[in-house]
């Protein structure tokens, strides 16, 4: 199985950054796109960033575009998170997944880590 770990999660003061980190504990990773999801204390997960694993096309939520970057090394099989002018509302688990077809679903999951952005 897939196994994905994410780091790099913490405190941050509002208008700070962040860089978070998923890799795959594989020997030959094998995935057609790697996203990031979060879920807020009360809310419902959603998706954040999305990068597809062969040429690092990627895709954005709303919310995150123009502040937020996603990127991969394919080398080291790690999806990156680049999290630049946190709002508190950035404030959430972070999880990375991973699907293995553009017609998959995302089947698996890291444990996530917690961003916590202060006002």
């Amino acid at each position: 199985q897939v196994q994905l770990v994410e780091s790099g999660g913490g405190l941050v003061q509002a208008g700070g950054s962040l860089r978070l980190s998923c890799a795959a504990s594989v020997r030959t990773f094998s995935s057609y796109q790697m996203g990031w999801f979060r879920q807020a204390p009360g809310k419902e997960r959603e998706f954040v960033a999305a990068i597809k694993w062969s040429d690092s096309s990627p895709y954005y939520a709303d919310s995150v575009k123009g502040r937020f970057t996603i990127s991969r090394d394919k080398a080291e099989n790690t999806v990156y998170l680049q999290m630049n002018s946190l709002k508190p509302e950035d404030t959430a688990v972070y999880t990375c997944a991973t699907r293995m077809g553009p017609y998959s679903r995302y089947d698996y999951w890291g444990q996530g880590t917690q961003v916590t952005v202060s006002s």
